[in-house]
């Protein structure tokens, strides 16, 4: 069917849905059997198998597998199967490694999808747009995306961009009335919405009438599959540190190899250690685990309510040095209560909080009713009508639908006894123009019985004021002239000391006519007065501030509030310092770029802000090396949250647009969360250079170990399939650990990371080639001990060197959790790093004692005088380094 040549009664009709009350859960379930869910067919990806085959096509691999077919051929099969049997178990890891991260990708990518609210069984619901079926009624604003192909019911001043289908970048106006034209193209569809594009402006209702794949974006949808990988640049960065660590292992390999054949050793022999030490000395498994230690630090992320979209900005929170937050619902509760209505002069107050409408009003502690007063009677009457939000009761609570504010109106109206339903009995809604933040206004045309109609304007005082001929005051009006302006702009002041924002109400009377214009209507009006409304600071940012300020985080605050009121909530957070200075919008305006970037270094608080105001802000912060989180909701917000070095979007609040224009998603709209998104990304960059600490020192101890080895013409201190036995079991298990590793303690009192530092940058390098050099020195000191102790039992001094290595790893894995001292972190902190070691231990036991083992990886049992041995020289790489380390740091602390 053309539904665009269909009345929309004819639609719901022949599409069996209904406009009051949607659909019920049986018809859903009906349809997703039927139609299958609103999904656009990916890109068919790789099968499991294929993906387990990709761990074997690293080149290295291949030649051990090659050197472990000749050692078959050679008769040498105990340790061509043993080898065989360590690759498939290091391939079935970065299997398990590789399927993890993409669940876990994927599980994120579900949790960002667009949502949209559906009318199920008469009530408005929110749900993920892959749940829409045929037939659902779905209701849309400005900021959101649509989430299938729509017939519209009702457009409110509703325009949509549709560049993703049509190419035209202009938002289309929409209407609801039937097209005659059976061939009209999509850009000529005025009365549809169709999947994937953005509502700009206005709001509207439609009912589905097509999902998936029968969609106009179904029907293009090759054109949109995604090649796009998540790498990070810290990936890109280690993929280029592979490549070099690959060139230098090689080169240090064919050394020991080299040396060795002119030492005497067989080449066969030389030729398979040098294989094994290479696969053990390359970091091949890096990439892998710096992906699922990303992954699983998002799933913390994720149960601290931040939503992560863009695995980037998890190294880059680790660098932030400002937040700019909004305050509204992100720094306060985002329960507006209006506590004062002031008109002509006079004062009242409400008591009541939250969104339950009970409460009552008060002149001068005097209980007053509401009747005895028209223009009170006025204010709550048209700020009610001029609205949008819904309060319904549910579960002995009262909840909000809409805007905050707006549900703050609505509330005071309903303590006076007036409700949307018996004022849409005394008057009937002819037009509406939507708020939007450019204008910051909202109107709708009204109509009483007697056929008289009237604009009702609600908006922000400052910019009302300017749209003003006339002040009702008391009972009469008056033209507006300084005296009214001043009365006016000083209750403005006294509300907003209070830390109250003030709406202004304002209406005129209009003739009977067809269409009306948005500027006409938003001028020459009759000031009624101002309701002002309190929004409380959430009790747990006054310490997320504090905490950020001790992070040598800056946080500044951004409002469309009065300065006043700005200033006071920023007090309460302890957030403005003594000299730290609260600009408004005007003055921003009236600053050039430059003049900013002078100034920004004080300012604290941004008020009377508009959202295009918000990304010059950003680029006068970024221009003086900060690197900025930027937080948003509105459409307009989008190029600031884009722009900024972390955008942030409000998972309750935000629009889709906000969303997709971000990289963090607070579920909460919470500022607490931004911080301990802060703390978690710094924690996730300091567990990945503990595990690239660990595991480079650990492969250079190893190349060492042989290359010295060779160096002094020794026989060979371990064989091939030890070092690849350490390769996984002792070098993989703890580094994973490593990336599950607590914070530490001082994590959020160091200064933010510089974005541009390097992977070795604080010493990192220093401490890698240190403790693997001691590691390669001590293993080859127990070698040598035992073997010149007892040169005929070859066997058993390599058995103490495979020992004393593993050992030597396990200890140091414990001095890779601080940056400091192993002295100064308990360990035990971590139990996932204390079960790693204790299973890499009880393994290597096994391989030395459990005598079916013993031929396979070379070994004999040790007796327990030379476990002395073992450990004691095991303990030297990290305590002796350690111990050096924390004396010097007291000798700081006393001086």
């Amino acid at each position: 069917m053309k539904w665009h040549e269909v009345k929309p009664e004819e639609v719901l009709e022949s599409i069996h849905s209904s406009r009051e009350n949607g659909l019920s859960e049986k018809d859903v379930q009906k349809r997703v059997r039927h139609h299958g869910f609103n999904e656009l067919k990916e890109a068919e990806k790789p099968s499991a198998f294929l993906v387990f085959l990709e761990q074997f096509k690293d080149f290295m691999v291949l030649v051990l597998l090659a050197a472990t077919l000749i050692s078959g051929l050679l008769g040498e099969y105990i340790d061509a199967i043993a080898i065989i049997a360590i690759v498939l178990v290091n391939g079935i890891l970065g299997f398990f490694q590789e399927q993890k991260a993409e669940k876990s990708l994927q599980a994120l990518k579900e949790m960002s999808a667009p949502q949209v609210q559906a009318l199920r069984e008469g009530e408005w619901t929110r749900i993920q747009s892959k749940d829409l079926v045929p037939g659902d009624i779905v209701k849309f604003s400005s900021g959101d995306r649509i989430g299938a192909d729509l017939r519209l019911l009702e457009a409110k001043s509703l325009e949509i961009e549709e560049s993703a289908l049509t190419g035209e970048s202009l938002p289309v106006a929409k209407c609801t009335n039937a097209l005659s034209d059976s061939h009209a193209g999509i850009g000529d569809l005025v009365n549809m919405a169709f999947m994937g594009t953005l509502v700009t402006r206005g709001n509207g209702v439609g009912v589905v009438v097509a999902t998936g794949m029968n969609t106009a974006m179904g029907q293009i949808a090759d054109l949109l599959q995604s090649a796009e990988t998540l790498e990070t640049p810290l990936q890109r960065r280690l993929e280029q540190l592979g490549k070099i660590l690959i060139i230098v292992a090689l080169a240090l390999t064919c050394l020991v190899v080299a040396v060795g054949v002119i030492q005497g050793h067989a080449l066969y022999d030389m030729f398979l250690a040098g294989v094994s030490l290479a696969v053990a000395a390359i970091p091949e498994g890096l990439p892998a685990i710096v992906t699922v230690a990303l992954s699983l630090g998002v799933q913390r992320m994720i149960k601290q309510r931040s939503i992560v979209r863009k695995l980037p900005a998890v190294e880059t929170l680790g660098c932030a040095s400002v937040i700019c937050s909004d305050k509204t619902g992100t720094m306060t509760q985002n329960k507006m209560t209006v506590t004062h209505i002031w008109s002509g002069g006079t004062t009242w107050k409400l008591s009541g909080t939250g969104y339950q409408p009970k409460g009552e009003f008060f002149i001068n502690d005097q209980k007053v009713l509401v009747k005895d007063s028209r223009p009170l009677q006025q204010i709550l009457t048209f700020g009610m009508l001029c609205n949008t939000a819904e309060i319904t009761e549910k579960d002995d609570d009262y909840v909000l639908d809409g805007d905050p504010t707006e549900g703050a109106m609505a509330v005071a109206a309903m303590k006076a006894g007036l409700s949307r339903e018996s004022l849409l009995n005394q008057f009937k809604l002819v037009e509406e123009f939507p708020f939007d933040s450019t204008r910051k206004m909202m109107s709708v045309i009204i109509e009483d019985k007697n056929g008289k109609r009237f604009a009702v304007t609600k908006g922000a005082p400052d910019i009302l004021l300017k749209k003003l001929d006339f002040v009702l005051w008391g009972e009469k009006q008056h033209a507006v002239s300084s005296k009214y302006e001043a009365e006016i702009m000083g209750a403005i002041d006294s509300l907003a000391s209070q830390a109250l924002r003030t709406i202004a109400v304002a209406f005129k009377p209009v003739a009977v006519q067809s269409v009306y214009h948005q500027h006409e209507v938003e001028r020459n009006l009759v000031f009624l007065g101002l309701q002002g409304m309190i929004d409380p600071p959430r009790p747990e940012v006054k310490q997320a501030v504090k905490e950020c300020r001790q992070a040598g985080i800056k946080t500044v605050m951004i409002t469309g509030d009065h300065a006043n009121t700005a200033r006071a909530i920023a007090s309460q957070l302890d957030l403005l310092p003594p000299n730290g200075k609260v600009l408004d919008g005007a003055a921003l305006s009236a600053m050039s770029d430059e003049e900013l970037v002078a100034v920004v270094e004080d300012v604290y608080v941004f008020a009377r802000v508009s959202p295009e105001h918000k990304l010059k802000i950003v680029k006068a912060l970024q221009s003086r090396g900060h690197v900025v989180a930027m937080t948003g909701d509105g459409v307009n917000d989008a190029p600031a949250i884009k722009s900024a070095d972390i955008g942030i979007s409000m998972g309750i609040t935000g629009t889709d647009v906000a969303k997709e224009a971000s990289s963090l998603i607070l579920v909460d709209d919470n500022f607490a969360t931004i911080k301990l998104a802060i703390k978690e990304g710094r924690n996730i960059y300091e567990n990945i250079r503990k595990f690239i600490r660990y595991l480079l020192a650990s492969n250079v101890g190893e190349i060492l170990v042989m290359l010295f080895a060779m160096l002094l013409a020794l026989p060979l201190p371990l064989v091939p399939i030890q070092i690849l036995w350490v390769n996984l079991v002792t070098d993989g298990l703890p580094a994973m650990a490593l990336g599950l590793d607590q914070p530490e303690g001082d994590l959020m009192q160091r200064k933010p990371r510089h974005h541009k530092e390097g992977v070795f940058a604080r010493g990192l390098g220093w401490k890698v080639i240190s403790r693997g050099f001691l590691i390669g020195a001590v293993t080859l000191a127990a070698f040598m001990i035992v073997y010149y102790r007892d040169p005929e039992n070859l066997i058993y001094a390599q058995t103490i060197a495979f020992a004393t290595l593993v050992m030597a790893q396990l200890i140091h894995v414990f001095d890779c959790r601080s940056e400091r001292s192993v002295f100064l972190r308990n360990p035990f902190e971590n139990l996932y790093l204390v079960g790693a070691v204790i299973s890499s231990i009880l393994l290597m036991l096994g391989v030395i004692y459990y005598a079916p083992m013993q031929p396979i990886f070379h070994t004999v049992p040790i007796l327990a005088r030379d476990w002395l041995l073992v450990l004691g020289l095991s303990a030297i790489p990290t305590f002796l380094l350690a111990g050096s380390l924390l004396t010097s740091k007291k000798r700081e602390n006393m001086l």
